[in-house]
């Protein structure tokens, strides 16, 4: 299947359904044994994502109506989904004074994706003043509406980023509301946040959907890790100079 063109993230979700397959059909006796094991499962591959800049974040900002700005604000600051965004209340879910916005559902009024995509995100107080700002010249029920209080939807939103996408530069075709969630995520790894900061952050069920998405996004730690034992070495020379080089020996014939 990699060899007529099929993603390894593909061949590995197609290799998993079939062991299930195999595995009922060995418990019903049709089998003898499953022959899609965890020997033979192939590589799972690496979801391939698109982190913009945030210098095209904020193009896409000022490019957006006046009244869909928040929902990029949403997408790229809180990690919110494109469907829990269009969902929030404007004044239930959204704490403005203390910093907190609280998913609760998915549009129109659906339950959210998982467990643990109702974990409280925090929030700026600049982010929380400009989202006030936003409610507070936009009425409605909801934190996205438009200019007669109706509730901004989903596809509005998508068609509005199609549109203007062709104008910011460099951003690939295929470019959706999605990849403001894999910028959310970018920024925070490069300004030093761990595993776990990222995945309570973009509100996964596990570290390892972060890792598998993420992970390659981590700074390599080769250099850094080469200075601690630089550092601890040191301290013992430091500490008795005749110790110095303490792996040189001499050899007699």
């Amino acid at each position: 299947m990699k060899a007529l063109g099929y993603e390894a993230s593909y061949v590995y979700a197609l290799h998993g359904r079939l062991s299930q397959i195999f595995g009922d059909a060995v418990l019903d006796g049709v089998l003898v044994r499953n022959p899609c094991s965890k020997r033979t499962a192939p590589p799972m591959g690496r979801q391939k994502v698109y982190c913009a800049t945030t210098t095209q974040i904020w193009a896409i900002y000022e490019a957006m109506p006046e009244h869909m700005r928040s929902a990029i604000l949403l997408g790229a600051f809180t990690g919110l989904r494109l469907a829990e965004a269009c969902g929030l209340d404007r004044y239930r879910d959204v704490d403005y004074i203390d910093g907190v916005v609280h998913p609760r559902r998915q549009w129109p009024a659906k339950p959210l994706k998982s467990p643990g995509s109702e974990a409280p995100i925090p929030i700026p107080r600049v982010m929380a003043t400009m989202l006030l700002e936003s409610v507070e010249r936009w009425p409605g029920q909801h934190v996205l509406t438009d200019e007669f209080g109706n509730p901004v939807t989903p596809w509005q939103i998508q068609r509005a980023v199609r549109d203007i996408r062709p104008k910011i530069e460099g951003l690939p075709e295929e470019f959706g509301f999605q990849d403001l969630r894999h910028y959310y995520a970018s920024v925070l790894i490069a300004h030093g946040a761990n595993i776990k900061v990222v995945q309570a952050r973009m509100r996964h069920a596990n570290a390892k959907t972060t890792l598998d998405t993420y992970g390659h996004l981590w700074p390599d730690t080769d250099e850094s890790t080469r200075q601690v034992i630089t550092e601890v070495i040191a301290q013992r020379v430091d500490s008795d100079p005749s110790t110095a080089y303490p792996l040189r020996t001499e050899r007699g014939d």
